[in-house]
């Protein structure tokens, strides 16, 4: 068997296993949901309970959703910042359907139906329009995705006239408000989505496929690799859960606002990716990991407000946390 230690640079072969410097860097996303876990229980009021358990569950639900989708592109080298606009085409249709504004309905029941495939297979065709401007016209990705970034909350309020759509039809809202043996639905479908990803990135030859072109596209060409196929689909997954994220957040809400639906959601989405550890340049990436962010990004944002903190800070508190990530992968790559 051969040394490998013998291979590597005098610098690689003095640095520490499990030094301070690696630990942060391989751990520092769990450590910090942990210090946080631990702070709320000393400093904010009534952490323990499982109201407060049940606030932070829900409302982080839809972030996590995306951010699967947003980690995927992100590990292809990509981009997506249409997924809040996805969200509200989504969250426009279906009422519309369901409430039978777009066409007669023969029963409710088709009507319900139809609000959970339609909108979510039109979010899943407009991210695989958004993968075809990135690979058959070669626009870089962050271009590609402004493109409805900008139209798509635009196509959302033309659907709905901008008009505040209000319901109440609880076989819909189940997606949001439903529970299953006490547990939200939504979270239910969350870590199913999750366990999915995560399989699909370890086990699979797309997901390696995934990681492949993130980590070199031309080599990934160069081997065979349908880069354009793979990174199409990528896309498509993307506004899949977005369009799901979207029927989640009108269920909850029992109402769905085209100017407020998804509003900022690329952000948030992005954030829990760079926090949970996903390299932004491609390459590598962890499902998990982007669990662990959107929690850490709820939390902050739960403590600050939770102990009299304005929202804003909130603000300022999530860009430090991001720039504070990207530190961490910068010296995990060295």
């Amino acid at each position: 068997m051969s040394d490998t230690a013998t291979t590597l640079p005098p610098a690689a072969q003095r640095a520490p296993r499990f030094g301070v410097r690696n630990i942060l860097t391989r751990y520092g996303s769990w450590i910090a949901l942990v210090l946080l876990i631990l702070v709320n229980l000393a400093i904010t009021p009534n952490f323990a309970t499982w109201q407060t358990f049940n606030v932070n569950l829900t409302q982080v639900c839809a972030i996590v959703i995306v951010g699967v989708g947003m980690t995927l592109v992100i590990a292809t080298g990509g981009i997506d910042l249409s997924v809040g606009a996805l969200m509200a085409i989504a969250g426009a249709i279906a009422p519309l359907i369901f409430l039978g504004k777009l066409f007669p309905l023969p029963h409710p029941a088709i009507g319900i139906a139809l609000a959970f495939v339609v909108p979510v297979l039109i979010a899943a065709a407009l991210g695989w329009f958004n993968g075809w401007l990135v690979t058959r016209l070669s626009i870089q990705p962050i271009i590609a995705t402004l493109v409805l970034f900008i139209a798509g909350r635009g196509i959302a309020q033309v659907f709905t006239n901008g008009n505040l759509q209000v319901f109440n039809l609880p076989s819909f809202q189940f997606i949001g408000l439903g529970r299953v043996f006490g547990i939200p639905f939504q979270a239910i479908l969350m870590i199913v989505i999750v366990a999915a990803a995560a399989w699909m990135l370890r086990r699979t030859v797309f997901g390696r496929q995934i990681l492949a072109i993130g980590g070199n596209e031309r080599a990934a060409r160069l081997s065979g690799i349908p880069v354009a196929f793979v990174k199409q689909r990528v896309y498509l997954i993307s506004g899949l859960l977005s369009g799901i994220a979207g029927l989640i957040v009108i269920a909850r809400n029992s109402a769905a606002d085209a100017n407020l639906v998804g509003l900022g959601m690329e952000l948030d989405a992005i954030a829990a990716v760079a926090v949970g550890g996903t390299l932004l340049t491609g390459g590598r990436a962890t499902v998990i990991g982007t669990l662990v962010g959107a929690l850490i990004i709820q939390l902050v944002r739960y403590t600050l407000l939770a102990n009299g903190v304005p929202d804003a800070a909130a603000l300022v508190a999530k860009a430090a946390i991001i720039v504070l990530a990207v530190w961490l992968q910068r010296q995990s790559q060295r």
